[in-house]
């Protein structure tokens, strides 16, 4: 089992910024990859970010130039900086891990983004 707990989210106006942590606690060792989603009302939950083991990152073309994920091995913590923030941001994001064969979620933190 892994356990995860976002923070950071908050109110910003359009250009500003916003740092995500979420810290894994539980079976840590078998984690593969780390990645953030976000989801709006009606809207499929879509991957955002993510970060392998082996520190392979990828992003969303919308997010590119704007977001950077990151680990800290040391404190099992995975990051998103959100700068230049636009309204089309605005949404809940999720933590994501996947352990094994196993996928876990945090519980989300809303992130609104005012024009």
């Amino acid at each position: 089992q892994v356990q995860l707990v976002e923070s950071g989210g908050g109110s910003v106006q359009a250009g500003g910024s916003l740092r995500l942590s979420c810290p894994a606690s539980g079976s840590i060792s078998s984690i593969n990859a780390m990645a953030w989603y976000r989801q709006t009302p009606g809207k499929q939950r879509e991957v955002v970010a993510s970060i392998t083991r082996y520190e392979r990152i990828s992003y969303a073309d919308s997010v590119k130039g704007r977001f950077t994920t990151s680990r800290d091995n040391a404190k099992n913590t995975v990051y998103l900086q959100m700068n230049s923030l636009k309204p089309e941001d605005a949404a809940v994001y999720y933590c994501n891990v996947i352990a094994g064969s196993r996928w876990y979620w945090g519980q989300g933190t809303q992130v609104t983004v005012s024009s």
